[in-house]
């Protein structure tokens, strides 16, 4: 299967032979399933000048936008539980992480795209987003940058959303800010872009005033 994101890595890889301290030698795609593995060896230029030859694989996703819903006149966030197989083969005792909506570009601009995931995963119609962050969230194995956005939001039309032909079965969560913080404190909440929401909220009192670009 072709991968939606193959031209644009090969762009990049491309790119990169042309520079100064990057030679690539070979390139070779172990996965192109879901999504996209490969394993580069290349040529690089320490600091002191000497070239040194290493091995990376990258796991190429696609970037991905995620957003902090929240009222001021509520006081609250908005928020998602649900399964997530990798957390549970990894020490979590059920699987369930709380998070922040989120989800992958898939050739829209990121405002298009977290638009679109608010309403399926949260069942929330977003207007104007502010765009706060952009976060290489796992830059020694994983290519995707991820774009954080804030927005307000009313009240969801349904507590049980998500995407059933792709297995989501996702719980709406209403939290004030200082309850989800404090989930943060007790291990309830332990994903990384939602904690980075949630802390950048209380830093910036968003629930206070207008979140501004």
């Amino acid at each position: 299967m072709k991968h939606p994101y193959l031209e644009v890595t090969n762009q990049y890889f491309e790119k990169m032979r042309t520079t100064e301290r990057i030679r690539i030698r070979t390139s070779k795609t172990l996965s192109d399933d879901w999504y996209l593995l490969k394993k580069t060896t290349f040529d690089y230029r320490m600091r002191d000048g000497s070239w040194k030859t290493v091995t990376r694989e990258t796991y190429d996703r696609g970037n991905g936008a995620t957003i902090l819903l929240l009222s001021r006149e509520r006081g609250t966030v908005l928020l998602t539980r649900q399964f997530r197989f990798p957390a549970y083969v990894n020490g979590s005792a059920d699987g369930m992480l709380v998070e922040a909506c989120a989800g992958l570009l898939d050739n829209q601009s990121p405002e298009e795209a977290i638009r679109r995931e608010a309403e399926e995963e949260l069942g929330v119609q977003v207007g104007e987003v502010h765009k706060v962050l952009e976060t290489y969230m796992s830059p020694g194995s994983a290519t995707e940058k991820l774009f954080f956005f804030v927005a307000e939001y009313d009240l969801p039309s349904s507590k049980l959303t998500g995407n059933h032909d792709e297995g989501e079965d996702i719980e709406v969560m209403e939290l004030t800010l200082a309850e989800a913080l404090g989930w943060i404190d007790d291990g309830r909440i332990q994903d990384a872009k939602t904690i980075i929401l949630l802390l950048l909220a209380q830093r910036n009192d968003w629930l206070a005033g207008v979140a501004k670009e």
